[in-house]
């Protein structure tokens, strides 16, 4: 293990998914998630910003540093980032409050002990690997991880146990914006579930075209999954921020995890930071 990694009588772990739209955050004691956070993955933000951020955070469940004092009992902090220029920001700031740098997923040193089946296995996004870690950890192989998010992806896992690979598409709030953008007449809409088909109005035509399609689209592929014969009973769990909106319909999905990239980063943490 990284000396960086470790502080004196630490016995806390901190996870951290660094999405596109929001930095989420898992603090873990005895094995179990005492404290769960989401701030925006603002552009500019600096690490100072970061750092007050994370000691607002954490007040009250940890001494965090303080006028440069290490008071932290963070021993690691395991980090998966699809934002490379975040990246450093993070280790500052984690420096500054815990004394301790991250550990990011797809680093040297950070195993998975998950075999990727892609050409460039470095092509695949760290947080496509530990969804598919936990689910694989938690339900067994073969299993379907569909995660919707900035894009929505499919990550499949084979019987093996290993990342077989998966499909990218836009994110429902990316295409509803898209399509507002390119259409000088369309207004900015939000993406919501309707039980309306037909709308009567312009903002919610644009409701009931993106919520439908969406979920229609994301059944739809599930089924062609399912018709592969590897895949047949294949289960299929589904995560991230947008995926709550569309549960309701969706036929196609066994189990709706939203902090299934937190389990999945904490696997890693137990076995990194002992």
């Amino acid at each position: 293990m990284n000396d960086q990694t470790s502080t004196q009588g630490g016995s806390d772990m901190l996870l951290v998914d660094m999405g596109n739209s929001c930095l989420e955050f898992g603090l873990v004691r005895d094995a179990a998630m005492i404290g769960h956070w989401r701030l925006s993955s603002e552009r500019n933000m600096t690490s100072d910003e970061l750092a007050l951020k994370l000691r607002g955070l954490l007040n009250g469940l940890l001494d965090v540093a303080a006028g440069g004092e290490r008071k932290s009992a963070i021993r690691g902090v395991m980090a998966a980032s699809v934002v490379p220029h975040l990246d450093p920001l993070l280790g500052e700031a984690c420096l500054q409050v815990f004394g301790v740098s991250p550990l990011f997923v797809g680093s040297p040193g950070v195993k998975t002990g998950m075999a990727v089946d892609y050409k460039n296995p470095r092509e695949v996004g760290a947080d496509r690997i530990v969804n598919a870690l936990a689910a694989r950890e938690v339900f067994g192989a073969p299993v379907v991880v569909m995660d919707c998010g900035t894009a929505t992806t499919f990550d499949v896992v084979s019987a093996a146990g290993h990342y077989a690979g998966g499909l990218i598409l836009p994110g429902m709030e990316v295409a509803l914006q898209a399509l507002a953008g390119r259409a000088a007449k369309l207004p900015e809409v939000s993406f919501a579930a309707t039980d309306d088909l037909i709308a009567r109005d312009t903002a919610g035509s644009m409701q009931a075209g993106s919520y439908w399609s969406s979920v229609d689209g994301l059944n739809g592929i599930i089924r062609r999954l399912h018709d592969l014969p590897e895949y047949a009973d294949a289960l299929v769990v589904a995560t991230g921020g947008l995926a709550g909106r569309i549960m309701a319909d969706m036929q196609g999905v066994d189990e709706y995890r939203p902090q299934l990239t937190l389990q999945g980063l904490h696997l890693l943490a137990r076995r990194h930071f002992v």
